[in-house]
């Protein structure tokens, strides 16, 4: 919808055109703007089942308080869109937006982790001594540095700030991404729940940059001057968009999985197990 310039294609809300069901022609940037509209919508349908779900079907406490988490998120997504177009489209709340859906995404990825075969599978502990910081830690500011860098993305999308902060968001993200990736690979390569995401991040990565430099050429150098968005700045555009979203959910479930399978009392709590294991026998 942004990379098409259709931001108040329809200026009311929370209807469309001073109605709340009927369908408006689907022309022009409306085709965009109300099209967002119904597609997001449909994901708060799912989210709506999803939180549900987790509900009545999952005895973890943690679990229900998620789910409920994603539905106020995406709830907060509806509503924060909302007041940017109410608001004229300032870049503060449109940054805000679009910053939230990344996240909402990250933590429907978490939930689907969390509920996963692999995730109930015991894991007997790692253990990591004389390292700083810690790899847990270290993939922790991997996915903060991914974070903020999304937000940058987003606040020059919307002419909220130059292009130089999200230029050297870039670099910082790609230097700790491959320092978190080498890590992981050189002490745990032999560690699939760890060695596969970390993988999948580098190659995400990779993916990115050589997106966001075709955005960059698209829509800052060749079409600059375009009095309409050219199909391809809206697919580089976009892409870049939604693989930093891919790019951030795949941060998250590294730092997860290095949360819950590295630790510095790895020896004292394996220790403890084979205690509670021969007690009960």
């Amino acid at each position: 919808m942004t990379s098409n310039d259709a931001g108040l294609s329809v200026p009311d809300w929370p209807t469309s055109f001073g109605s709340l069901y009927k369908l408006p022609p689907m022309v022009g940037g409306v085709k965009w703007e109300h099209g967002h509209r119904m597609f997001a919508e449909f994901i708060g349908l799912l989210i709506i089942v999803m939180a549900v779900w987790t509900q009545r079907v999952d005895s973890r406490k943690w679990m229900r308080v998620l789910g409920w988490t994603a539905l106020g998120a995406v709830i907060a997504q509806g509503v924060v869109g909302g007041v940017t177009v109410l608001l004229g489209l300032p870049w503060v709340t449109s940054t805000l937006h679009a910053t939230l859906g990344q996240m909402i995404f990250a933590l429907v990825v978490a939930m689907a982790l969390f509920t996963s075969r692999l995730w109930l599978q015991d894991c007997d502990p790692i253990a990591e001594r004389d390292l700083w910081p810690g790899t847990p830690a270290l993939a922790a500011i991997a996915s903060a540095a991914i974070w903020v860098q999304l937000i940058l993305g987003a606040a020059f999308r919307h002419f909220g700030m130059k292009l130089l902060p999200h230029l050297i968001g870039a670099c910082v993200v790609t230097a700790v991404v491959c320092w978190t990736v080498v890590r992981v690979l050189t002490r745990y390569g032999t560690v699939d729940h760890l060695r596969k995401p970390a993988q999948l991040l580098l190659a995400l990565l990779m993916i990115q940059l050589g997106l966001g430099f075709c955005a960059y050429l698209t829509r800052m150098t060749f079409g600059h001057n375009a009095v309409q968005p050219w199909q391809i700045m809206v697919v580089s555009t976009v892409a870049h968009v939604a693989w930093g979203a891919l790019v951030l959910a795949v941060s998250v479930i590294l730092m997860i999985q290095t949360r819950r399978m590295i630790t510095v009392h790895a020896v004292e709590v394996a220790a403890q197990r084979a205690h509670g294991k021969a007690v009960v026998a």
